[in-house]
């Protein structure tokens, strides 16, 4: 296999991502959803906290509930996670089936 030829003083290329089209987009959105460090936050909460209810991540940080769940509404629509009512309490939890697939775009990268 040969390496591409680059410009000068620009190193060849180690690595590609094929992504493009939708795909590309809801990685992109993924990534701007957890880019946030509260979101991100509440990522890493939920990953040693599956299944808690709002309450519980409200607690874990210093903001107000109703921030917190703005916060909660992007990563649902960005897919990283999935909420389901359980009386008059939302429980979350990291999404597996977008969880691998976004593995697996980023392992594309190696």
């Amino acid at each position: 296999m040969t390496k591409a030829k680059s410009a000068p003083g620009i190193p060849a290329a180690c690595c590609t991502l094929a992504i493009d089209g939708t795909e590309q987009g809801r990685f992109v959105r993924m990534l701007k959803a957890a880019g946030n460090p509260i979101r991100f936050e509440i990522l890493k909460f939920l990953v040693t906290h599956p299944g808690c209810i709002t309450g519980d991540i409200v607690s874990h940080l210093p903001l107000a509930q109703s921030t917190v769940s703005q916060h909660l509404q992007v990563l649902r629509a960005a897919g990283w996670i999935t909420g389901e009512i359980e009386g008059p309490a939302t429980c979350y939890q990291l999404d597996p089936e977008t969880i691998g697939w976004f593995r697996s775009i980023v392992e594309r990268i190696l």
